[in-house]
Order: structure tokens, then sequence, then C-alpha cells
């Protein structure tokens, strides 16, 4: 007997399995666009999710290392990528001050002129989801994080910047609470990737 859940009998018949699936749509949708975008620019899509990545994070993060860590791929591949970005001097090396082994990597100018075009590969998902409404939305988001929060302490993923991996996040009658910003925190509140986010 196959317990695939590719086995169409077992997906058919089993709605774990169905979801499973379609998540796997959805995520073979996002690479596709990833991919369209990749082609436009001449660029693969490691690279233009590196560009995302360090503009809309803190320096601090924007190390071979940490994307490494980020994108769950070997430095090497990250190193590569960085090579060839700062050969079309989308990117500049700055100095590291707390690790001078280490380098940060910044957008240039013409990386941030880039940037607005890449930022865009991802705007297909917003309509469908729109189109839910907020109700349905609000459900789709407890799962999604529900599910996020399961797979990330298998070490599947990296959500390094989730409030539940927050020195901040705590939990209080019942009530997860965010120290930092002294509020209580619904689900709706709950954060993938925080900017001011401590390791706990």
């Amino acid at each position: 007997m196959n317990d695939s859940i590719y086995n169409l009998e077992n997906q058919n018949s089993d709605l774990p399995s169905k979801i499973v699936v379609a998540l796997e749509k959805i995520s073979e949708a996002y690479r596709v666009m990833l991919w369209e975008k990749s082609k436009t620019y001449k660029l693969s899509p490691i690279q233009i999710q590196i560009l995302v990545f360090i503009n809309s994070h803190k320096s601090e993060y924007c190390t071979v290392s940490y994307l490494a860590e980020e994108f769950n791929i070997t430095k090497a591949t990250i190193s590569d990528s960085v090579k060839s970005l700062l050969s079309k001097n989308y990117i500049e090396k700055l100095e590291n001050v707390n690790d001078i082994r280490s380098y940060l990597i910044k957008l240039t100018d013409t990386g941030e002129e880039l940037i607005e075009n890449l930022n865009s590969y991802s705007i297909q998902m917003i309509n469908p989801i729109n189109d839910l409404g907020s109700a349905k939305q609000l459900q789709l988001w407890e799962s999604l994080s529900s599910i996020i929060q399961n797979i990330s302490t298998s070490n599947l993923i990296s959500m390094k910047r989730m409030c539940f991996t927050c020195k901040h996040y705590s939990k209080r009658y019942d009530q997860y609470y965010c120290e930092l910003f002294e509020q209580e925190l619904k689900q709706i509140d709950i954060r993938l990737d925080c900017a001011e986010h401590q390791a706990k």
C-alpha cells in the first residue's frame, strides 16, 4: 500500500494530505514568479532574495553567515551569489566592527534602484488573499503561523526573528505578551520577522 500523500487515493480522501499538496502548489507559484523576475533582470532567484533581504533588514543580519542560515543553503553558495552581485555593482562590502573575520553587505545606489522592481515579485499573491476577506484572512493566518511555529521547532526552516523565539515574548494568564512593547499579543499581532527581535 502506498501511503504517500501523492497517492491520489490517499490525497483525495485525506484533508491534511490535500492541504500539504495545496501548500506545495502555492510554493510552486512563488518559485515561478521568482524565476520570471530572475530572467528579466539576469539574476538567480537566490540573488534576488539576497537583495530583497538586505534592503529590509538591519546591517548586522547582512553577512554571508547569517544569509546562509536564513536561506538554509551553504556559505559557499551565498559567497558565489555575493561575488556576482558585487561584480554587477548592486552591493558593496562594509567593515564589520563586531567581527573582523566577516563583512557587512549593503546595497549600492544601483542596487537601491533595482530593488524597487524586485520587491514586486510576489505581488500576485496579495490579490487572492485580499479576496478572502478579513475573517478568512485571520483564520488562514492563525493556521499558517501555527504550522510555521511547529515546523521551525523541528529545525526544518529558520525563523530567527519570529515572536515565538524572542526573549520579549511571554505568556501571561493564557495570553501571549510582548515585554518590549508592553502589550498583549493577539494572534494577528504575532510577527514572522520583527525588527526588534532579540533571541532568547
